[in-house]
């Protein structure tokens, strides 16, 4: 198909309004929130239901053209990368809340929809949804499933998967499915809603996805404890969790986090070398007994000051604060590159200790904040792209701290995906084996690798030949199942 017929066949879905095909416009789309990759889309089409999803994919796999779907484009693994000579369907239109049900807790939205809206939506009932990744102001409910979203009250509260009970999802076919219990807490048969959430996009597109809501807890304290260094920081959280105290969150920022974000948003941070910030929440009286011991556990590992937060203001000041730290980047660094290891607790020390020894062996800083609770490390390596030979350096510093977790039993990846940025290194984690079997997976739901194809594995891996973008297979000619 020419690429000026699938125009008119978008328009006639969608409305001139709902493509863009202006290769100017089309830049804008050219790289998710990691801008270290780069392809410009051929078409960008925006549907407002999921009826206008159904129809664009009927009309791309008839003609073997690879799609991508994006939401907010906040996700930092390249996952919303475009294809090349593929259509990119911006979910940012679909942006509906479709029902709350208080009485089941729960919540149908679009994919579009913010992650916070969901919370502002039934907070004046006493609820609110719980994975709060730091770009929640932004980010949406879409992108947040596809890439497994966690967020600082993940150590107590889970991933959003813990908070998914069904979607409604597009297949690359153009077929619809609902998976998941709906209201139902677990569907008998196989768990393929466990699948679905964190496949980065590639086994469908979800269209409507029904949300577990929960009861604001009684009580919630928070405090804010600084260190002379993150070895004595990382003693605190030991000292918490191995007392049996779970917290919503422990989350932890260097000195040179600290100082970006008092550059930046300026909330009153005490100078340190390491920031704790503790919060508990649950029945009144138990909070209070965790909380006193959480305190004289930062006193034991020397902290050298200690601010409870005495009410919900500078409750959000606090957070506020961590939230910041991604964005405050920019104003000490022209460029920056997010890494997001995971370690067990036990290893943050030596983790951290590397990561320091390799930030003097490349001669590039990095400023490190993280899930301090579940050893969800976020190091930024700063750089600067003008300066020749920085941006290949802070690709290698930023490789060899996943390989430094991956040493001490960590994991690639704990919630920005693998993508286009880490697929390289899942040799590193995975047997051959184990990736074929995967493979398996995604070839049952996209026999043909339309969807968000290029992604997760380091090097093509197809059910069969693939349709070629703008051309349809012979065996989608005669209508006939593929074998794989």
């Amino acid at each position: 198909m020419e690429r000026s017929q699938l125009i008119r066949e978008m328009e006639q879905v969608l409305g001139p309004q709902g493509v863009i095909s202006e290769r100017e416009q089309l830049r804008t789309y050219e790289c998710d929130g990691l801008m270290n990759y780069r392809v410009v889309p051929e078409l960008v089409v925006l549907p407002e239901s999921a009826e206008h999803v159904q129809k664009i994919i009927q009309i791309l796999y008839a003609e073997g053209i690879p799609f991508v779907a994006r939401g907010s484009g906040t996700g930092l693994s390249g996952g919303a990368l475009p294809v090349e000579s593929g259509v990119l369907i911006v979910l940012s239109r679909m942006k509906r809340i479709l029902e709350v049900d208080l009485e089941n807790g729960r919540v149908v939205v679009e994919p579009g929809v913010i992650n916070i809206w969901v919370s502002q939506e039934v907070a004046d009932d006493g609820y609110y949804y719980a994975p709060d990744p730091a770009s929640q102001i932004v980010s949406s409910i879409g992108g947040n499933l596809a890439e497994n979203s966690g967020g600082v009250h993940c150590l107590k509260y889970g991933f959003t998967t813990n908070h998914v009970m069904s979607a409604e999802v597009v297949l690359a076919d153009g077929s619809i499915v609902h998976i998941g219990g709906g209201k139902s807490p677990d569907a008998p048969g196989y768990e393929l809603l466990g699948a679905f959430v964190g496949s980065e996009g590639t086994l469908g597109i979800a269209t409507k996805i029904t949300l577990r809501i929960v009861r604001k807890p009684e009580s919630v304290r928070t405090l804010l404890a600084a260190f002379e260094d993150t070895e004595e920081a990382g003693g605190a959280v030991s000292g918490i969790i191995g007392a049996g105290i779970l917290p919503a969150a422990i989350e932890m920022m260097d000195a040179l986090t600290i100082e970006a974000v008092e550059t930046t948003v300026a909330p009153g941070f005490p100078k340190a070398g390491a920031l704790l910030i503790v919060e508990l929440d649950g029945p009144e009286a138990e909070v209070a007994n965790q909380f006193d011991h959480v305190m004289k556990t930062c006193e034991e590992n020397n902290a050298s000051e200690i601010r409870v937060a005495e009410d919900d203001e500078q409750r959000a000041l606090f957070w506020k604060g961590r939230k910041a730290a991604f964005g405050a980047m920019g104003r000490i660094s022209n460029d920056y590159y997010v890494q997001d290891g995971v370690v067990p607790r036990m290893e943050l020390g030596k983790v951290l200790k590397e990561i320091a020894d390799l930030s003097t062996k490349h001669r590039l800083r990095v400023a490190n904040v993280f899930h301090a609770g579940d050893g969800n490390l976020h190091p930024l390596v700063l750089y600067d792209n003008n300066v020749p030979g920085e941006a290949k350096r802070a690709e290698e510093l930023a490789g060899d701290i996943v390989f430094a977790c991956l040493e001490h039993g960590g994991s690639l990846t704990g919630e920005h995906g693998i993508g286009e940025d880490k697929k390289k290194y899942m040799p590193k984690m995975f047997t051959t084996e184990d990736m074929d079997v995967m493979q398996l997976l995604r070839c049952a739901f996209d026999p043909h690798g339309l969807c968000n194809p290029g992604k997760i594995f380091p090097t093509p891996r197809l059910c069969g030949e693939r349709p070629g973008p703008f051309h349809m297979h012979p065996i989608q000619k005669a209508g006939l199942a593929e074998n794989f």
